[in-house]
C-alpha cells in the first residue's frame, strides 16, 4: 500500500510513468494500472491519502507485478551462472551478449537477453552493494590515466606517436583536468600533477593516485610505500598522498567515471582531426575540456566550473611561490682533491675537506646540486653542465689550498686598495702588464707582503718612488731595496711627506731628495 501511495504522489507531482517505475523498481504496466485506476475513481490525492490500507486495497484491488519465483528451476539455474559470468566479464573483450549466447546454448529454455541482464544487475546489487560518498570541499584530488591513448603525427618522419592521457578530478565540485603526456613515467606523471594544481589555482588536502609505479613503490592495504620523488612533490605543495587499494576501482570511482565521460566529450571530436605535436594536441584537449567543465550537470542548474568557483576554490590551500623541481639522487665517493663527480654532467663539485674519501649522497635538480653525509647537508652548489669543469667553494678547501685559490687579481686589487692608492697604482700596473700570470701573482704577493714588515705608510712611499723608475720586471726588488736602504731618520721624515712628483722622469732618486 505504501508503494501505491508513492505512485500517486509522484504522479501528482507531474512525474512520468517511466520515471515512477524507475524510482520504485516497478514495471511500467503496473504503474499504468494504478494511475488509470486513480484517474477513474474520481477521488483527489488528499482523499486517497486519508484512506486506510484496507480501504485503499479495496479501492484499487490487487495489482501485482509478475516476477519469477526465486524458487523456480529456471531462476535457480540462472543464479548459479552469475558468479562465473561476473568473473568472465573482467576479461578483455568479453561482453554480456557473448555470455548470454553461451548461456542460451547450454540452457535453450533460459531467459532472453533483456531479462538476463536485468536479473544479473539485481544479483550484482545484492552481492556487491555500493556506498554513496559525500566528498568534502578542497579535500581530495583523484588522478589516473585513461585506458585509451591519443596520438599525433611527427611532421619530420610522418610517424604516428601514441601518448598517454592523464585525468584528474576534484571530489566535491568534479572539476576535471586532462592532459596528454608522453608516458606514465615518474617525470611525466609529476609534471601532469603539478600542472593540475596550477590549473586549479590551489592545493587540495590529499592526492589520490592509483597504484602505478610512478606514485607507489610498493602497494599495501594499510601503509603503501609512496615513491620518494612523488612524496617530495607532495611535501613541496603541502599535501599528502593517499593511494587507492590495489584492484579496488571503486576507491577511485569518481575518476573512473570522468574517464568514461571524456571518451565521449573529448576523444570523439579530437580523433576527427590531425595534430602534429604534443602541445598542439593539448591545446585541442583543453579547448574541449573547457566546454566539458562549463556544461551544466544533468538535472542541475550549475556546471562543474560554477560549483568549483562557488564552493571549492576558496577551500584549497595556496600554491607555493616556486614550482617543484624534480630531483635525482645517487651516491659517490669524495676524491682526494675534495671534489665529487656528478656523472650526469661530468662536472665536479667541492665538499668540505673533512669528508675526504667518504661516501656522500648527491641530490640534484635542474638548477641546484645538494650533497649530504648522514642526513646532514654539507654542500650546495648551482648546477653547471660544463663537462670536465670544477665548481669550487673556497671555504671547503684546506687553509693552504684556500690561500692558493684566493690569489686572484681581484683579491690583490682589494688588498692594495685597503693599504693606499699608490700601492693600488703599482699593483694595477703589474696586473695590466704583459708578463706571465704566475709572474704577476708572485710579484703582487711579494709587494703586498712587505706591509707586515715595514707598515702601510712606508710601503706607500716606496711605491711612489718605484714609479719614478718605471714598473719593470724587477719592481719588487726595487721597492724592497728602497725600504731596506732608507732607514735613517732624515730620510724617513722626508719619506713620510706627500712630495710632488718630479717633472722629469730621468731624475735619479738621490738627486730628487737633495
Amino acid at each position: 500500500m505504501n508503494k501505491i501511495r508513492k505512485i500517486l504522489r509522484l504522479y501528482d507531482q507531474g512525474k512520468g510513468k517511466l520515471t515512477i517505475a524507475g524510482y520504485l523498481d516497478l514495471s511500467r504496466t503496473t504503474v499504468r494500472k494504478y494511475i488509470t485506476a486513480f484517474d477513474t475513481c474520481g477521488l483527489s490525492l488528499k482523499e486517497v491519502d486519508s484512506l486506510g490500507d484496507a480501504e485503499l486495497e479495496e479501492l484499487f484491488g490487487k495489482v501485482q507485478e509478475k516476477r519469477p519465483s526465486l524458487g523456480s528451476q529456471r531462476m535457480q539455474t540462472l543464479q548459479r551462472c552469475f558468479p562465473k559470468i561476473e568473473r568472465e566479464l573482467k576479461r578483455t573483450g568479453v561482453t554480456r551478449m557473448l555470455l548470454w549466447e553461451d548461456y542460451m546454448k547450454e540452457f535453450p529454455d533460459g531467459y532472453q537477453y533483456t531479462q538476463f541482464c536485468r536479473y544479473f544487475n539485481d544479483w550484482l546489487a545484492k552481492v556487491n552493494p555500493t556506498m554513496h560518498r559525500t566528498h568534502k570541499v578542497g579535500d581530495k584530488l583523484f588522478v589516473d590515466y585513461a585506458g585509451e591513448k591519443l596520438s599525433y603525427i611527427n611532421k619530420k618522419t610522418g610517424e604516428v606517436v601514441s601518448v598517454e592521457v592523464f585525468v584528474a578530478i576534484l571530489g566535491a565540485s568534479q572539476l576535471t583536468y586532462v592532459e596528454a603526456v608522453r608516458s606514465q613515467q615518474k617525470e611525466d606523471f609529476i609534471s601532469a600533477c603539478e600542472n593540475t594544481l596550477h590549473f586549479l589555482g590551489g592545493v587540495p588536502s590529499a592526492i589520490v593516485p592509483d597504484n602505478l609505479r610512478a606514485a607507489v613503490t610498493r602497494s599495501h592495504r594499510y601503509e603503501p610505500t609512496v615513491n620518494e620523488t612523488f612524496e617530495d612533490f607532495a611535501l613541496h605543495y603541502d599535501t599528502c598522498v593517499l593511494p587507492t587499494r590495489a584492484y579496488k576501482p571503486r576507491d577511485k570511482a569518481l575518476v573512473e567515471g570522468a574517464v568514461r565521460i571524456i571518451y565521449t566529450r573529448l576523444y570523439v571530436p579530437i580523433r576527427q582531426k590531425e595534430y602534429f605535436s604534443l602541445s598542439e594536441l593539448n591545446v585541442a584537449i583543453w579547448e574541449y575540456l573547457a566546454k566539458h567543465n562549463n556544461q551544466l550537470l544533468k538535472g542541475r542548474t550549475y556546471s562543474r566550473r560554477m560549483q568549483f568557483e562557488e564552493i571549492e576554490r576558496k577551500e584549497l590551500k595556496p600554491l607555493p611561490v616556486d614550482r617543484f623541481e624534480l630531483k635525482q639522487s645517487f651516491h659517490a665517493k669524495v676524491n682526494k682533491d675534495s671534489h665529487i663527480l656528478l656523472g650526469t654532467d661530468k662536472h665536479y663539485y667541492s665538499v668540505p675537506v673533512r669528508f675526504l674519501s667518504k661516501k656522500v649522497k648527491i641530490i640534484y635538480s635542474a638548477s641546484v646540486v645538494e650533497i649530504f653525509s648522514k642526513f646532514e647537508r654539507i654542500a650546495i652548489h648551482k648546477r653547471s653542465k660544463v663537462p670536465h669543469a670544477y665548481t669550487t667553494n673556497n671555504s671547503h678547501l684546506s687553509s693552504t689550498h684556500r690561500y692558493s685559490a684566493e690569489r686572484t687579481p681581484e683579491t690583490f686589487v682589494e688588498r692594495a686598495e685597503a693599504i693606499h692608492s699608490d700601492v693600488l697604482t703599482v699593483i694595477k700596473s703589474i696586473l695590466e702588464s704583459r708578463r706571465h700570470e704566475d709572474q704577476k701573482i708572485k710579484t703582487c704577493e711579494g709587494i703586498l707582503g712587505l706591509e707586515r714588515k715595514f707598515g702601510r705608510d712606508r710601503l706607500a712611499g716606496a711605491c711612489r718612488r718605484a714609479m719614478d723608475y718605471g714598473i719593470d720586471v724587477r719592481v719588487f726588488k726595487t721597492i724592497q731595496s728602497i725600504l731596506e736602504n732608507n732607514m735613517d731618520s732624515q730620510r724617513e721624515n722626508v719619506f713620510s711627506q706627500d712630495l710632488p712628483m718630479p717633472s722629469h722622469e730621468n731624475i735619479r732618486g738621490e738627486e730628487y731628495y737633495k
